[in-house]
């Protein structure tokens, strides 16, 4: 029996990538098809990392070719390309950087920076070059979860600085230029420029997402951020509790305002599981993020549970998902990472790169 390539397209329309919830036909993952006889060769790029899922992913889509009636083989091969993605109008890209992605949230206390550097060291074990900016000036925690207390940039040129790397992840702070004890006592608008410094003036090397660790909150250090950095996207932190959601709302609203998309919801500190007993407590509530984004229309990344082990392995400089990478928390850092990662490989490319320079002359 011959076998088209519409029936092999057809069987691959059917098979939904779990970690975009889309398809791989639609989602223009499939490169190419090739028919030789009974064997069928399938090459899939996706736009995403997932070094973790590529051995799931290839059998999922060559069970669904192996269906077709008159296949006798089948050959996935599956890669990864990640591009630049759209920001906000207006907006530059960042050299060396191809998409942007702020971690936030409307208050503080609900693990933010916590979050945001085990999701950048989740996407860097899934294949991705990554990087973390502290944009926390008056509370600069990356430093300390990352196991670089004291480190210090170094300055090729007198004038911009070299990101520090850590478990492969880049990363810059304002604590690595200042004392541990020193607050910063400084107003909104020179925090600002110190921040939009660190961002701009840092020699990121060719990276696929720079996680930025928001400040807590919705003032205008948040919304002159938010409206100068290139942003493919924000991922918001809350808790279940309504005080946590209440704030939680506002920092979606302020991304709304200035034209960047929510990539989705996380909800952390979910649910207290006793080490003793095993007894599930809900100790901030249930249910209120996945709530909040069926309300919004957004995408519920996932839940992290009230786990002592999450706060002692950040406070030793040894975050989750390095110090226990097969353990179960470390797996839930993950599938937040793919789906952010998916959700943002969803997004339109940015083209500006095409665009011709045009300079007008007087002759």
């Amino acid at each position: 029996m011959d076998i088209d390539r519409d029936q092999i397209q057809a069987a691959l329309k059917n098979v939904v990538d779990p970690n975009t919830g889309k398809d791989f036909v639609s989602s223009r993952c499939v490169r190419d098809i090739a028919i030789d006889g009974g064997k069928v060769t399938v090459a899939v790029e996706l736009g995403y990392p997932a070094r973790s899922q590529e051995g799931a992913l290839k059998t999922l889509l060559a069970e669904a070719v192996q269906a077709v009636a008159g296949v006798t083989a089948v050959d996935v091969s599956l890669s990864t390309k990640i591009v630049a993605h759209a920001v906000q109008h207006g907006v530059k890209l960042l050299a060396g950087v191809k998409n942007i992605i702020a971690v936030a949230s409307g208050k503080g206390g609900v693990g933010k920076s916590t979050t945001a550097v085990n999701l950048a060291l989740a996407l860097a074990a899934e294949g991705a070059r990554v990087g973390v900016l502290d944009a926390d000036i008056y509370g600069p925690s990356q430093p300390q979860m990352l196991g670089l207390q004291g480190a210090q940039p170094a300055s090729p040129d007198g004038k911009t600085l070299t990101p520090i790397e850590a478990y492969g992840v880049q990363t810059m702070s304002i604590g690595f230029l200042v004392d541990v004890e020193t607050p910063m006592v400084w107003r909104g608008p020179m925090a600002t420029q110190a921040l939009k410094q660190l961002l701009t003036e840092t020699n990121w090397q060719d990276l696929d997402y720079l996680i930025v660790d928001m400040p807590p909150g919705t003032g205008d250090i948040q919304l002159t951020l938010s409206q100068s950095v290139p942003l493919t996207g924000a991922v918001i932190v809350t808790t279940p509790q309504d005080i946590a959601l209440l704030d939680a709302r506002k920092g979606i609203k302020m991304f709304e305002k200035v034209g960047v998309p929510i990539l989705g919801v996380v909800e952390n500190m979910s649910l207290h599981i006793c080490p003793n007993c095993g007894h599930e407590s809900h100790i901030f509530g249930t249910g209120g993020g996945q709530k909040m984004c069926d309300d919004y229309n957004i995408a519920f990344l996932g839940a992290l549970p009230l786990d002592m082990q999450i706060r002692s392995e950040v406070d030793a400089g040894r975050p989750t998902v390095v110090a226990e990478p097969d353990g179960r928390i470390a797996g839930l850092y993950g599938e937040i990472a793919r789906k952010v990662a998916g959700s943002v490989a969803a997004r339109a490319k940015n083209m500006t790169h095409k665009f011709p320079n045009i300079v007008v002359q007087n002759t």
